[in-house]
């Protein structure tokens, strides 16, 4: 009885594994999206993320992705509504300093406030992250800083 238990588990594992995003995968919307409570337009609308708010993917499912935001919030935005350039989200109280070098003693290129939006530019170099101001500036930003990546 457990083990035919466990043998249809393991088959609803592997035929959904197909459309599972990889652990800790994240993604930043291409526009406004609202975020409903399941993989349908037909479901019960709960917020809106705004374009550009990155979301860690927990499930992509057909034509549906169940997303997490920074703050916690779950819920499922169509696949449509992801987008390929990435950005973070600064989370740090105090903001966070951007530096010309991925170092502490770097000199300062630009602060970001807490809740602003950078691009990221390069795949983390240890506890650094290059990322890109939408006014243009680039610099270095402590990955203790950011969420979404």
């Amino acid at each position: 009885m457990i083990r035919c238990f466990f043998l249809r588990v393991s088959v609803l594992i592997a035929l959904a594994a197909p459309g599972l995003a990889s652990a800790l995968d994240y993604k930043s919307l291409a526009d406004n999206a609202i975020v409903y409570d399941a993989g349908s337009t037909k479901a019960q609308p709960q917020f809106i993320l705004l374009k550009g708010t990155p979301v860690e993917i927990i499930v992509i499912v057909d034509r549906w992705a169940k997303v997490r935001e920074q703050s916690g919030g779950l819920g499922w935005v169509e696949r449509g509504a992801l987008s390929d350039t990435r950005q973070v989200i600064v989370t740090a109280a105090s903001g966070a300093d951007v530096r010309q070098r991925a170092e502490e003693a770097a000199p300062v290129v630009f602060s970001a406030s807490k809740d602003v939006l950078l691009e990221v530019i390069e795949k983390p170099a240890g506890a650094w992250l290059k990322v890109k101001h939408r006014d243009g500036q680039t610099g270095y930003v402590p990955l203790k800083s950011v969420w979404g990546i």
